[in-house]
């Protein structure tokens, strides 16, 4: 494990990197406003359970893997790219609702509608390539070049990144869920849809289009 300088660097930076506007972030925000604090919440508990598998994935070695193939990683990121699409189309083609809901007007629909914004979460974060080789570019900066076991402390330093982005997504969706409150959000809201879905396909067709950043000239 790092010492205590390069751990406080390893949070601060995966604070910072929580709070950069991304995929994840637009679809906590939008859950956050179309049905309350709860589902935005739980949206980020989604994407948390998604990069946990990209951490025990690298650590088995899977992300290595993917950092080297150019057929392994074209294949996940076209099934990344394709449920990016797919979110935002749904967004873009879905019925207008008279209003955001609050926590509490949802909570009839909290089974069911919470456990299916939890899985849009977790396979955003699940099909994207890019978020196994974020961990493979990033975490092993932090581990020191004697440390007895580098997997064990990659995998420590990843579970520590989800933990510490727990609270960053609370805070985007406690903001997006106080917004949504707001009547001038609620009269938006058929607009932020159009503008989410718009968002989600242009993240889906960009990673359609990129290469692998860490695969070596020759593949």
């Amino acid at each position: 494990m790092p010492d205590t300088a390069h751990l406080l660097a390893f949070i601060l930076a995966g604070w910072l990197l929580n709070l950069t506007p991304g995929p994840d972030v637009l679809y906590i925000v939008s859950n956050a406003l179309r049905s309350g604090v709860r589902a935005g919440i739980v949206a980020g508990l989604g994407i948390t359970a998604g990069c946990f598998v990209h951490i025990v994935a690298a650590a088995v070695g899977v992300g290595t893997l993917l950092a080297a193939s150019t057929q392994a990683f074209t294949v996940l990121k076209y099934l990344g790219a394709g449920y990016l699409l797919y979110l935002g189309a749904r967004m873009l083609f879905a019925k207008s609702t008279p209003a955001v809901a609050t926590d509490a007007a949802a909570a009839a629909h909290v089974p069911r509608g919470l456990k299916a914004v939890f899985m849009g979460g977790f396979w955003t974060n699940v099909l994207n390539p890019k978020v196994a080789l974020f961990f493979l570019a990033f975490v092993p900066q932090f581990i020191a070049p004697d440390s007895g076991n580098k997997a064990l402390a990659f995998v420590l330093l990843g579970l520590l990144f989800n933990l510490n982005a727990i609270p960053v997504n609370t805070g985007w969706a406690v903001a997006a869920g106080w917004l949504a409150r707001r009547g001038t959000v609620r009269q938006w809201m058929r607009m932020l849809d159009r503008v989410a879905g718009a968002m989600f396909i242009g993240f889906g067709i960009k990673l359609a289009l990129s290469d692998n950043p860490l695969s070596s000239p020759t593949h």
